[in-house]
């Protein structure tokens, strides 16, 4: 799904339920968006692999490979986004 769409339709969803358990909004909004960056770099659907596929004239399975280890990184920084709330709310 791409990822407006995403925001617009998942978001009034999700947005009351992490207030009610204690999330707090921007926190909530930057690991949703993080998320759905993950999102576009991923097999089968990943937006960023079919672009790269159309530049570079390659395989999307060879650029899936030589993405895999920027997808370990995007995983491992949402994981820290995700326990470590001071790194997103810094600036309020």
């Amino acid at each position: 799904m791409e990822a407006l769409a995403a925001i617009v339709i998942i978001t009034p969803v999700l947005l009351p339920l992490a207030i009610s358990v204690g999330v707090d909004p921007i926190h909530f909004g930057v690991i949703m968006v993080v998320g759905l960056a993950i999102g576009f770099i991923t097999p089968p659907v990943g937006v960023n692999l079919f672009v790269a596929s159309g530049i570079a004239k390659v395989g999307i399975e060879k650029i899936a490979k030589a993405s895999f280890p920027f997808l370990i990184m995007m995983i491992l920084i949402l994981l820290v986004i995700t326990y470590v709330p001071s790194i997103s709310l810094v600036l309020l």
